[in-house]
Order: C-alpha cells, then sequence, then structure tokens
C-alpha cells in the first residue's frame, strides 16, 4: 500500500471566527508535517493575540446578543443532533484526514469519528432532559436553582485522537448556551478545520463556535489570558496546565483539566490471563500508545510473572506496524518529529533501567517517519524513570509484586492518578484495591470502555475538576439559588425603635 494525500485537503488551513475561514490577521503561518514521511504537506494560519481578540469579541457578541444563549434547550438540541447527524455522515472522510494527519490508524481514526457524533448527541440529550433543583420549607418559602450559561469558553485541545476530543468539550459547552473559542493542537489542525462548515451546516448562528490555529505560546496564551473569557477547558500534558493555572489566576477563571498519567495495570495470580493480556496489550499500544488513560506500568503478581512476561513480549513482537491508511495496521506513526524523538529518548533510558523484551527501536521496514516497534521492559523498578515519567508511546514497563500491598504501594508510586486498571477474580480484593488506589478512573477486568454519564478526570498531577455527564454541565453553567418568601419575611426591625 502507498501513502498519498486524502482527497479533498483545502489550499490552507485558516481561522474560523464569526462564521467565516479567515488568515491570520499578520499573516503568520506554520508548516504542518505528514507524520510518515515528516514532510510539509499544507500551511495553517498561526494565530497571535490580535486574532484570539477577534474570536473573543465575536463569541462575546454572539453570547450577549445573539439567540444561541436565550434558545430553549429542545432548539439547541435539534441543532447539536444535526451536528452528530453531519459528523456521522462524513465519517469515512474524517477519519481519512485524522489518520493522515495525526498517524493514527485508519480503523482506529473511524471509530473517533463515530463517538464524536455519539458526544454530541449525548449532551443534547441531557439538557432537554436535565432538571435542577428545588429545596421547600412548606407554607414559608421556596427555594430553587437557576442554571445560566456563563459566557465565552476557552477550549485547548491536544493532537491525539484531536476530533473526537474536541467534541467531548464542544458538546456541553454548547449545549448549555456558552458561546466558544477552539485552539486545537498545532501538530494535529487538519480534521479541526471542518467544525467550521459543519456547525454553519448545522445551523448554528455565526460566532458562537470560533476556532484559533497556532502555538500554545502564542494563541493558546492569549486565550487564557484574555479578560472576557471566564472559562478554560484544557487536555494535556501536566506541565502545561501548571502553567495555564498560574497565567489564569490572575482572572479568577474556571478551570477544568484533564492532565497527563501514568496508569498502573495490576493483574493479580487469580485473573483471567487472556482476558488481561488481550485489555493490556491493546490499552497501551492502541492509538500508538499515545492516550492518557495507557495502562503503561504492568504490575504483575510473581507466581505469574514468568509466563505473563514471555506471553506479553510474544505478543507485542507480533503488533502490526504499519502504513495508518493500512486497514491492517495497529500501531502506525507518532505524531511530530519531536515527539518521537522523545519516544525514542525513553527507548534509550529504558534499557539502561530494564530488561528489553520487545521492540527497542524504529522497525527496519520503517526507514523514515516516526515509527516506533511496540516496546517492552520487564523487571523495571520502582525508581525507575521509565516507571515514573509519561512517555505517551508504545513503550510499556513491567515490575512484580508479591502481595497486595505492595501492589497497592507501587500502583501509587508515582505523581499521576488518572486511570487504573484492576484484574482479579476475587470480588473484595477488586473493591477494597479499587477505594485504595490514587487514580480518578478505575476499571476493574476491562479495558477503558467510557461512559458519557461518568465523571472524566484524574488526581494528584492528572488533572483538576472533572468532566462528563451533569459534571460538564455544572461546570459550564453558573448556578444561582433564586430564594422566595411564601409568608411574612420575619426581618428583624433594625433602626425602628421600641
Amino acid at each position: 500500500m502507498t501513502h498519498t494525500k486524502p482527497a479533498g485537503l483545502p489550499d490552507k488551513i485558516r481561522h474560523f471566527i464569526d462564521g467565516k475561514f479567515v488568515d491570520s490577521v499578520g499573516g503568520e503561518e506554520f508548516d504542518v508535517l505528514d507524520p510518515v514521511s515528516n514532510e510539509t504537506y499544507i500551511q495553517a494560519a498561526a494565530g497571535q493575540k490580535a486574532d484570539i481578540d477577534l474570536a473573543v469579541a465575536a463569541a462575546r457578541r454572539a453570547f450577549t446578543e445573539g439567540p444561541w444563549p436565550k434558545m430553549l434547550p429542545r432548539e439547541r438540541s435539534r441543532i447539536l443532533h444535526k451536528v452528530a447527524d453531519i459528523v456521522e455522515s462524513r465519517d469515512a472522510q474524517l477519519a481519512e484526514l485524522e489518520s493522515f494527519d495525526s498517524g493514527l490508524p485508519i480503523t482506529q481514526a473511524k471509530g473517533q469519528a463515530r463517538r464524536a457524533a455519539e458526544n454530541f448527541r449525548f449532551f443534547a440529550d441531557l439538557i432537554v432532559a436535565q432538571h435542577d433543583d428545588t429545596f421547600k420549607v412548606p407554607g414559608r418559602q421556596i427555594n430553587y436553582v437557576n442554571r445560566k450559561p456563563i459566557g465565552v469558553a476557552g477550549l485547548i485541545t491536544p493532537w491525539n485522537t484531536p476530533f473526537m476530543l474536541e467534541s467531548w468539550k464542544l458538546g456541553p459547552a454548547l449545549a448549555t448556551g456558552n458561546t466558544v473559542v477552539l485552539k486545537p493542537a498545532e501538530f494535529t489542525p487538519l480534521s479541526a478545520s471542518l467544525w467550521g462548515e459543519i456547525f454553519r451546516e448545522a445551523g448554528v448562528p455565526d460566532g458562537v463556535f470560533n476556532l484559533v490555529n497556532g502555538m500554545g505560546e502564542e494563541a493558546g496564551d492569549a486565550l487564557v489570558k484574555h479578560p472576557e473569557v471566564p472559562l478554560i477547558s484544557f487536555t494535556g500534558e501536566s506541565s502545561t496546565g501548571s502553567l495555564i493555572f498560574a497565567n489564569s489566576a490572575p482572572y479568577l477563571k474556571g478551570l477544568s483539566m484533564e492532565l497527563g498519567g501514568k496508569s498502573p495495570a495490576v493483574v493479580f495470580a487469580d485473573a483471567d490471563l487472556e482476558s488481561a493480556l488481550d485489555a493490556t496489550v491493546f490499552g497501551v499500544f492502541s492509538l500508538n500508545g499515545e492516550r492518557c488513560t495507557a495502562g503503561s506500568r504492568i504490575l504483575v503478581e510473581r507466581s505469574i510473572y514468568d509466563e505473563f512476561v514471555e506471553r506479553y513480549a510474544e505478543r507485542a513482537k507480533n503488533v502490526v506496524v504499519g502504513l495508518p491508511s493500512d486497514p491492517a495496521t495497529e500501531v502506525g506513526a507518532l505524531v511530530h518529529p519531536e515527539h518521537y524523538e522523545k519516544v525514542m529518548s525513553y527507548v534509550e533510558i529504558g534499557k539502561t533501567e530494564g530488561r528489553l523484551v520487545a521492540g527497542g527501536g524504529r522497525p527496519d521496514e520503517f526507514p523514515v517517519g516516526n515509527f516506533v516497534s511496540p516496546t517492552v521492559f520487564a523487571d523495571v523498578k520502582p525508581d525507575a524513570r521509565i516507571f515514573q515519567e509519561e512517555i505517551f508511546g508504545p513503550v510499556v514497563a513491567i515490575t512484580p509484586f508479591d502481595t497486595d500491598e505492595e501492589a497497592l504501594e507501587l500502583a501509587n508510586n508515582t505523581k499521576y492518578g488518572l486511570a487504573a486498571y484492576i484484574w482479579t477474580s476475587d470480588l473484595k480484593r477488586a473493591h477494597n484495591f479499587s477505594q485504595s488506589v490514587e487514580a480518578g478512573m478505575v476499571w476493574l477486568n476491562s479495558n477503558n470502555v467510557r461512559d458519557l454519564r461518568t465523571p472524566f478526570g484524574g488526581v494528584k498531577a492528572s488533572g483538576l475538576g472533572h468532566e462528563g455527564g451533569y459534571r460538564s454541565i455544572d461546570f459550564y453553567t453558573d448556578q444561582q439559588a433564586v430564594h422566595i418568601t411564601l409568608n411574612e419575611a420575619h426581618s428583624p426591625k433594625f433602626g425602628a425603635g421600641k
């Protein structure tokens, strides 16, 4: 199979502001690379402060003067369902663009487009079914909660599964009546460029959705520091999250940040070993290993450790590395040469910190591009860098344990706390371990199966706040308490004399 550009590429990737595709005010652009060849295949507008100012002004105008926040929930719901219909109808095109731009295997990119549509459907239904709390004091008072959209939401999204992760934020932000400015990742701006025409076709009013491409240090920084953007939702690495937290502080912005992870997958001797192998191999090598919830530290009870390592290594050696466009490919090309160099540097570090049992370099059949063989290190000590630091690639560390207490100590021995995966047939152990592990999300005897009704987010260095279900509604709305007196107010009579 040959590597070719997808059909329908635009001549250039532009911003989308107030219903129009536009270049940067100052004409700034940046190169977008194809991860298979690392050659520039298109130019994108590079947003600066002036472009963010225009986008925020359009979003603010659409919020204060436009119909969007004042629409009945059912009206907004109909439009968001239409967005989902359009996304589903363009599934093949979206997947092709996403795969070409990000290096994701085409079969996995197709799943992301379907999930993006489902995200819009979920929140379109949720706002119609939503009810607010009422508290009664019989004969005296009724108190109710009035939810109101907050204003302009700044959405900053990462380069792994970009289209789907953009929909996670766009769905609830728009459903609740806010307007948005989206700043997609500079490595993967291609699929995001489709949102403008999708929203326009669905009937979203001009100015409700705005998109500014560019670097985090320029466009992202200007969005975070803009005084008329009261909300920032960010998904990305923890160090960037810390910087956004600091830069938002003077403006007291609402923040939701889903950050990095170094998630443990704990396999006890009584686990269904075949199922655990399936899930743990998939959990770190799917999406090219570029996933925040990857189970990149596998902790295995010693009595089954040698068998597990041997079988895991064999599976890793047989993972199909190939062109992203090939339906047989299981691991494609990493997103960008900078990221490739980072992952390969960790592979070299790992060779001094563990026993290499699979991979460890570039596949022979791909002398160029960002290809990494699925790499497995065994006997990794808890203080090793490959055990402690997020690699964000197809690299895994396997470590033995002897007791439940040691397994828990190893699982929690990291600054991160996003996800955890536990494999055991002991019901008591499963629940007790789940409740003791320091992770925002736990999957028992399962791979990462997402339920949109549940909170998504982490603890420690893995995040701040949660989104998903009603947690997203909470984040994107102000909750105003309204108190009504039904009888005499009985206020103390200050200043009325005796």
